[in-house]
């Protein structure tokens, strides 16, 4: 099991990778990240940073 660590404005995420389903682009330069079974987080950078950092986990 990979963890994957997202930082957040309110707090970091520590999120398993097998788990992350989608990314989406938001508002103020942040990403949602849709969780399999859960609320999707709001985590700071861009779809391509948070992208590039779940891949490279």
């Amino acid at each position: 099991m990979k963890f994957v660590m997202l930082n957040s404005r309110g707090g970091d995420y520590l999120v398993v990778a097998q788990n992350i389903a989608w990314l989406r682009t938001d508002e103020n330069g942040q990403t949602k990240v849709g969780i399999v079974g859960g609320q999707p987080l709001l985590v700071t950078g861009s779809i391509d940073e948070v992208a590039a950092t779940v891949l490279t986990a």
